[in-house]
């Protein structure tokens, strides 16, 4: 059972202003040496203290109030993860700083996991060295979320043959192979042994030693997955999947190992399977170290993935991550070299400029903050910039958030100063593995309405009424 006083503070990412924490509280349970007189100066203190821990989950601070009323209010970023905090009088351990993911369902980490099956992707916790949390195995990143990639890497390195020479010693009947001419010499006294020949050979087979290391592996993925300890969906999930490799693998035998080695010459869908088995090895040495997750790198390569199956039921292209260069003769320190929107789709003389924000603004849709305002103008004035390189009159771009269902607005800019117009296109999209087909149906039939009605239609900011029905009517 967890230790209350292992965690120091527990949020959700993506919060705008955490609840005020009393310095008389921390006082109280943390800082028992600290002046009541004087709570600002110590809270300002712990706050230098512990910044570079701080500044690596993502955490922004401030001290409110005064004198007895002072406290700390946080906000975090689109990182999730746990990192220790420590006290600024003795340096001593006092408790960890734990975010936790937001717009998930009730199952730590369920919802990533699924998604980072469905991308195959490379996305692993960011470890630091050197800060091992108070709460240990707690609030370590799950170990079923390295069994997932393994799992997907085996997968793929199975459909390759990986066969090795092994060496092997045998009496044969006939003289095939490396003789041991000095053992037969020993031996060939005896009639029955005239035609017994000690060979050695070696014979191109996959059964050999790095493949029983894998197998090793995949015993020990295997039982985490299928243990009460990982939620329902995942090993509902990589059930079937588990029984066809284990199929597959029945005649390999296992051969316990605490590495496994990366060969020069392995192909890269083996180095790939290989590094993840040795993650899977290493698990254990990161247990309670500071670690840290972008669900913004996620939820990008989300809405890639959703937007690459658009383009191809449009019959559209999807560029990724594009480079639009910035060519000068002399680059200033605080100048850009490049921008690199999201993703690009083109489909014949229209492109369409997409952003992906992991950020709560489709959760907070009345909220009128100036934090909320000013995060939002930097997304559009940045999308606005991707979307200017367009060669059409009329831009269109998506701006994409998550949200709890698919939901649409299009807002539409133009001036009096010339014929331009742009539209913008603020797509909701759920970081939910269920419904993405149904998802890539829905925005393939909204950017095809978009981009083949002509811009005099309809009036700026309408949509089809089909629309309406998951989000604002526009």
């Amino acid at each position: 059972m967890r230790n209350q006083l292992d965690v120091f503070y527990e949020m959700a990412c993506l919060t705008e202003q955490s609840a005020v924490y009393s310095a008389q509280a921390m006082a109280k349970k943390w800082f028992a040496n600290a002046d009541p007189r004087n709570l600002v100066y110590f809270l300002q203190k712990f706050l230098v203290y512990n910044a570079d821990a701080l500044r690596f989950l993502g955490i922004d601070s401030v001290v409110v109030g005064t004198d007895t009323g002072a406290g700390l209010s946080f906000r975090s970023s689109s990182f999730i993860g746990a990192v220790p905090l420590r006290s600024p009088s003795t340096g001593k351990q006092i408790g960890d700083f734990v975010v936790s993911p937001r717009f998930v369902g009730r199952h730590r980490l369920g919802e990533y996991i699924e998604i980072l099956d469905l991308l195959g992707g490379d996305i692993s916790p960011e470890f630091r060295d050197g800060q091992n949390l108070a709460s240990g195995r707690i609030f370590r990143p799950p170990f079923y979320l390295e069994a997932v990639k393994f799992i997907s890497s085996l997968e793929a390195m199975l459909r390759v043959a990986w066969r090795k020479f092994d060496t092997s010693d045998e009496i044969s009947k006939l003289p095939i192979g490396v003789i041991k001419w000095g053992e037969y010499v020993r031996n060939d006294y005896k009639v029955e042994n005239k035609l017994r020949y000690p060979t050695r050979r070696n014979i191109l087979s996959e059964f050999h030693q790095e493949f029983g290391e894998i197998r090793f592996v995949f015993d020990m993925c295997k039982e985490e997955l299928s243990s009460n300890t990982t939620p329902y969906r995942i090993r509902n999930l990589f059930r079937s999947r588990l029984a066809v490799i284990e199929r597959r693998l029945y005649l390999h035998k296992p051969r316990r190992v605490k590495r496994v080695e990366i060969r020069a010459a392995d192909p890269m869908v083996l180095k790939t399977c290989k590094r993840q088995a040795n993650r899977i090895l290493d698990h254990d040495l990161n247990d309670g170290t500071a670690w840290r997750v972008d669900f913004n790198d996620v939820f990008e390569k989300f809405v890639q993935y959703v937007l690459r199956k658009v383009a191809h039921s449009m019959g559209a292209t999807l560029f990724p991550n594009p480079h639009i260069l910035a060519r000068t003769h002399r680059r200033y320190a605080w100048e850009l070299s490049r921008l690199e929107p999201d993703a690009v789709l083109k489909k014949g003389n229209w492109s369409v400029a997409i952003d992906a924000k992991y950020k709560s603004h489709l959760f907070n849709k009345f909220d009128a903050g100036e934090v909320l305002r000013e995060d939002y103008r930097r997304d559009l004035h940045q999308l606005l910039a991707y979307a200017a390189f367009g060669e059409e009159p009329e831009k269109l771009a998506l701006l994409c958030y998550p949200s709890n269902s698919l939901e649409a607005k299009t807002t539409r800019f133009e001036t009096s100063l010339s014929h331009g117009t742009a539209s913008v296109l603020l797509l909701g999209i759920p970081l939910n593995r269920e419904n993405v087909n149904e998802i890539v149906r829905e925005v393939a039939a909204i950017i095809s309405r978009k981009i083949e009605r002509e811009p005099s239609s309809s009036s700026a900011g309408e949509l089809p009424a089909a629309v309406d029905k998951h989000g604002e009517s526009a």
